[in-house]
């Protein structure tokens, strides 16, 4: 076994998957520290809305087995995972965090639950999300909202709200969440952890609640990038069942990280951030961006114009979807959804089939735009977020907090419009102890070489090390 080594809970993959395969560490060992951890402190984070101990420990003992009789089957191989609650697990309830799915047991498993399986992962449980991961956060649901573990007086972003809080927590080294127009980077933001959102099409939504179709991506999270890197060779490629799934063909992202970025060209969208964040994320951001520099990057400036219009147009087209998926239920059994997500779907009755192909259309202007640097440029980067954690306030109506669709306004809008691969991860701390963010993006497909940005940058720094003090549950 390990000695003179962190605690079973505080390693990542990476750490995890070399002692398992030399079975210095036995993944049931793995799977009870964290299975401890949860019990003794997600009471005060509600991170977890289900949790799946006795399928834990059968999948660790499983995978002990098999690597003990040589089957071992790569890096994510006794891995324990947590999935945001809106993925489908055949046989353990899958809710989207809302009364209209309480009780739903999917048969089947989604294509990237099935993969994560596959690859010899070890499901833990599903994690917290707002409503339908747009109604949120919300306290008028069967399950409050989780909380932010660096101070639980704030929220850890959303919508993959639950998957944000356990990584930061230190309840599972990986969780997948789902990405619409920034809802694994903006948790990745405020928790302190590691999130890509894919090229569009590049890991299947086989299974996963549809938020807005046409800009639904799933990502991994993790709490670093290399382990970000071995999540995603787990759960990229084609599904021949999805529509929207890419046929492309998958690299090792893993041997992409090679420490080097000397001679990258990097576009800086400073006027997304500057003037428009808080003075200590620009300031965090701003450092982050000189350190990519000493490293050897050619860093030069980026104007992309105004963050407005591409939040306009994803909301525009979020909107017409949003409220399609679910007007069934909205007309026939309304009070069973959040106020929340009322207020933000119910719009979505007005608008017309010329204001929906007129968004799609500008949404094609927009991406053409974005697209144009990567002609000179390899990469773009620009703040992961642009504020800290919300505080919880309390409201007339119960815990409120503004809505986010307003402020800050989201920088990560304009790569999921686009459907770029866009990477979240820690670069700094605000004077309250709370995470800051930076965000790397590239044309895509280029999952390998903004992995390999992300990892030259925290091989140099090492905020991403850093962990909560978590209180005792209640």
């Amino acid at each position: 076994m390990l000695t003179n080594a962190p605690a079973l809970h505080e390693l990542g993959i990476a750490e995890l998957a070399e002692a398992i395969r030399t079975r210095a560490v036995s993944p049931v060992a793995v799977v009870e520290a964290c299975l401890a951890r949860i019990a003794r402190h997600d009471g005060a984070l509600n991170s977890f809305l289900t949790i799946d101990a006795a399928g834990a420990r059968e999948a660790a003992a499983a995978a002990e087995a098999e690597i003990a009789a040589g089957r071992y089957r790569g890096p994510f191989h006794g891995i324990p995972f947590a999935l945001k609650d809106n993925i489908d697990t055949a046989g353990l309830r899958t809710t989207s965090h809302s009364k209209v799915e309480a009780e739903t047991v999917p048969d089947t498993d989604a294509d990237v639950t099935a993969r994560l399986r596959q690859a010899g992962g070890i499901l833990l449980g599903k994690t917290a999300t707002f409503e339908f991961a747009i109604g949120g956060p919300a306290w008028d649901l069967p399950w409050p909202p989780a909380r932010n573990p660096w101070n639980p007086d704030h929220l850890p972003g959303g919508s993959s709200s639950g998957s944000g809080a356990a990584l930061a927590a230190r309840f599972v080294p990986a969780a997948i969440g789902t990405d619409t127009g920034g809802s694994v980077r903006w948790p990745a933001a405020v928790c302190g952890v590691v999130a890509l959102k894919p090229t569009y099409g590049l890991i299947s939504r086989r299974g996963v609640a549809p938020n807005t179709y046409s800009l639904d991506h799933c990502g991994p999270m993790t709490r670093s990038v290399r382990d970000c890197a071995l999540m995603l060779q787990a759960i990229a490629g084609h599904d021949p069942l999805d529509p929207s799934s890419a046929d492309h063909p998958i690299p090792d992202y893993a041997a992409a990280l090679s420490g080097e970025i000397a001679g990258l060209r990097i576009g800086v969208v400073r006027g997304w951030y500057a003037g428009e964040a808080m003075p200590e994320v620009t300031a965090a951001v701003d450092a982050a961006v000189a350190q990519l520099g000493a490293l050897g990057a050619d860093v030069v400036p980026v104007d992309l114009g105004d963050l407005q219009p591409y939040i306009d147009c994803k909301t525009l087209i979020s909107t017409a979807e949003l409220y399609t998926v679910h007007a069934k239920e909205l007309k026939t059994r309304p009070g069973d959804f959040s106020r929340k997500l009322r207020q933000r779907v119910l719009a979505g009755a007005l608008l017309r089939a010329e204001d929906y192909l007129n968004a799609l259309r500008w949404r094609t202007e927009l991406a053409r735009k974005l697209m144009a640097p990567f002609a000179t440029c390899d990469l773009l980067v620009t703040a992961g977020w642009l504020a800290t954690a919300d505080r919880v306030v309390q409201g007339e109506a119960g815990p409120e907090v503004q809505d986010f669709m307003s402020s800050p306004r989201l920088v990560t809008m304009p790569f999921s419009l686009a459907g770029l691969p866009a990477l979240n991860l820690p670069c700094g701390f605000s004077a309250a102890g709370l995470p800051i963010s930076l965000q790397i993006a590239g044309p895509p497909f280029a999952e390998g070489l903004v992995l390999r940005c992300g990892d030259a940058y925290q091989r140099a720094t090492d905020w991403h090390s850093r962990m909560p003090i978590l209180q005792e549950a209640a």
